[in-house]
């Protein structure tokens, strides 16, 4: 199996829950980091789900910060990654690896 390092998200907030990622169909992801960054000047509140099930669940932010996240979760073909924010302004970059099938020669 190949192991790819990929940014899997790169992405302004929404403030509804909103699909950050999907695993594409016959490849395993790893959740390997994830930065929240919030820019503006009052604290903001952020939620992340992995297949509907909360992986952050409203973690406050402070103003002018980012909250960093070094984890492994695995997500499956096909499931989802979503996240929402108190404000649109707050920047979610989650990064981690693509296991791809070995291709038989």
């Amino acid at each position: 199996m190949a192991v790819v390092s990929k940014v899997l998200a790169r992405t302004a907030a929404a403030t509804t829950s909103t699909t950050l990622y999907t695993t594409p169909a016959g490849t395993t992801a790893v959740v390997t980091n994830i930065v929240i960054c919030n820019p503006t000047t009052a604290a903001v509140t952020a939620s992340m789900t992995i297949n509907a099930i909360d992986l952050l669940g409203s973690v406050s932010i402070a103003s002018n910060a980012s909250a960093f996240f070094d984890l492994k979760q695995v997500v499956p073909a096909t499931q989802i990654i979503a996240g929402s924010a108190s404000t649109t302004a707050v920047d979610f970059h989650i990064s981690g690896q693509l296991h791809l099938p070995t291709v038989q020669h």
